[in-house]
């Protein structure tokens, strides 16, 4: 019994979203609608659902307009280009800062702050680590080392196999 209610509400919640009926097919609806048609007919004659029609025609009595409502929550600073933009950048050089990256929004006339230029690349999966600094080995240096080695290489051989 447990087991069947999982699947129900497993199914439930891989249902795809549905695209949103056009500006024009709204208007095409409202207007069968004022003409006499009923929501069936209106609905086999376009190849909508007529659950579809019922809001749309709904809406339009309450509201008068078709106009889709406006989305709940806070828009997005950034828009899609912008955060594929800053993720072009720091995958050319990975080295950039999030202080670069918010100036150069800045110039083209985007106010964003760090935390969320940090939480876009975050979503990317691009987490804000630095390589070590390593000292860079010079020839010289590296001449130094393979002297060392060649001097002192019995006896680091020999500590070895007392330990």
């Amino acid at each position: 019994m447990y087991f069947k209610a999982y699947l129900l509400s497993a199914s439930l919640l891989d249902m795809g979203k549905s695209k949103e009926i056009s500006q024009d097919l709204r208007k095409e609806i409202v207007d069968l609608h004022k003409s006499g048609s009923s929501l069936g007919a209106i609905s086999k004659r376009l190849k909508v659902p007529r659950s579809s029609v019922q809001t749309i025609v709904r809406k339009y009595k309450h509201h008068g307009t078709t106009q889709p409502s406006y989305r709940s929550g806070r828009r997005r600073v950034l828009s899609p280009r912008d955060e594929s933009t800053l993720v072009q950048k720091v995958q050319i050089n990975p080295r950039t800062t999030a202080k670069d990256l918010v100036k150069m929004l800045e110039e083209t006339g985007t106010k964003v702050s760090i935390s969320t230029v940090r939480q876009v690349l975050y979503r990317h999966n691009l987490k804000g680590r630095s390589a070590r600094k390593k000292p860079l080995l010079q020839n010289c240096h590296k001449k130094a080392k393979l002297r060392f080695a060649n001097a002192h290489g019995e006896m680091s051989s020999g500590m070895m196999k007392q330990k």
